[in-house]
């Protein structure tokens, strides 16, 4: 095959994908149980209110992990938004293929470069698609469903930095009234 490493790049940012996912459900699964939990120090002001050292340094930690983690998927979000901006653009060409007759450009001057997006290297052969082999690739149900998919990612990607960021809100706030509500002079300082 003459695309047969654009296709194991692919499959590599398949498994990695799938890999994230799954540890991003469970993650939201800690932070959901982490957060039942937690908001019981609402009992605070209805009475039975004791904080544990221990309760304060899940809290914590759980804190320092999403805002680590949020700024680490703020650089996915931003990542993702490349194979958008590549699929698109692929995707005018094979506007650009449809309708030549219409547009008066010659049919092989018509191309798609790979390497210009740094997905191939620049001595890869071919990394350029032209012509007929461009309007073949256009051809393909898979070219629009992975733009689709792609699609869906970089929505997924940004909502997960919003929910990301909503949690470390929250629960910041949260923290801050834990140890706020646990010193002894607490109910003096109004």
């Amino acid at each position: 095959m003459d695309y047969a490493l654009l296709v194991n790049v692919i499959q590599v940012f398949q498994y990695v994908i799938y890999g994230t996912a799954s540890f991003f459900f469970l993650y939201g699964v800690l932070l959901l149980a982490e957060g039942f939990y937690t908001t019981s120090a609402i009992k605070a002001l209805f009475g039975e209110f004791r904080t544990t050292m221990c309760g304060k340094c899940v809290s914590a930690t759980f804190i320092f992990l999403t805002y680590a983690l949020g700024v680490t998927w703020m650089g996915v979000f931003a990542i993702s938004a490349l194979p958008v901006y590549i699929y698109y653009t692929m995707w005018s060409a094979c506007q650009l293929v449809k309708n030549v007759p219409d547009t008066g450009i010659s049919f092989d001057d018509i191309c798609v470069d790979a390497r210009q997006y740094g997905i191939l290297p620049w001595n890869a052969s071919p990394g350029k698609i032209c012509g007929l082999t461009l309007a073949a690739a256009c051809n393909t149900s898979e070219l629009e469903s992975t733009y689709h998919l792609f699609i869906a990612t970089f929505v997924g990607a940004a909502a997960t930095v919003i929910a990301l960021l909503t949690y470390m809100m929250s629960s910041t706030y949260n923290f801050a009234v834990l140890k706020f509500l646990s010193r002894d002079d607490c109910c003096t300082k109004f």
